[in-house]
């Protein structure tokens, strides 16, 4: 097998010439994304659309940092902000409606732990997968091989080194479920404060419409 061939299949490979050619397509479109004016919305749009191997209206706020871009999978309508990187030395499926704050960070890659296997300069990649509607606090670090299940928030500065299930509130180091998430929380904005009467008007219209349009 080739180093592409066994670091495609999540086993033991070296990033040789043939693997590094493969970085540097990534590191010239993302020379270009992280310098381009900021104010440039749709160029940004662009230049992610170009970087990322699937996507659907994914948007980034450079600077953006990933070591293929071809392996991450984005659903519609993902946010990430400033300053991501997600090593996607496997692949990084993330779902519809996601919303990354500042410094998330994804790894995919790893080392073997002794140091006389390490210092082999054999690596390896495990898969990350992301649900839908999940939303990743500042700081948060994905550790490789992890799956977060759909309508997932974790919280601020958390190590997540295991699964997470669907519908759950985790946060910590390591990251643990809190607690569920529930219909008592949809009016939930901040602690105990509630989302505004006006503005709460217009997510039940919202809700309405996906229901009649049958996309709720």
């Amino acid at each position: 097998m080739t180093n592409k061939e066994r670091r495609d299949a999540q086993i033991a490979y070296k990033s040789d010439d043939a693997v590094m050619e493969e970085q540097k397509i990534c590191r010239r479109k993302l020379q270009k994304l992280n310098f381009m004016d900021r104010s440039d919305f749709d160029g940004i749009a662009e230049a992610v659309k170009d970087l990322l191997g699937a996507s659907e209206g994914a948007f980034i706020n450079p600077p953006f940092y990933c070591d293929y871009g071809s392996h991450i999978e984005a659903g519609k309508n993902v946010f990430i902000n400033y300053n991501c990187t997600i090593l996607d030395v496997a692949k990084v499926k993330i779902g519809d409606n996601c919303q990354f704050a500042p410094n998330v960070a994804i790894y995919t890659a790893g080392h073997p732990i002794h140091p006389v296997s390490r210092n082999s300069l054999y690596e390896y990649g495990k898969e990350v997968t992301i649900g839908n509607n999940v939303w990743l606090g500042g700081n948060v670090v994905i550790c490789p091989g992890v799956h977060i299940g759909d309508n997932v928030v974790i919280g601020a500065g958390s190590v997540v080194t295991k699964d997470i299930p669907s519908w759950s509130l985790a946060a910590g180091n390591p990251c643990r479920v809190i607690r569920a998430i529930t219909d008592a929380d949809k009016r939930k904005l901040f602690r105990e404060e509630e989302i505004d009467d006006e503005a709460w008007e217009e997510i039940v219209r919202g809700m309405d419409e996906c229901v009649m349009t049958g996309q709720g």
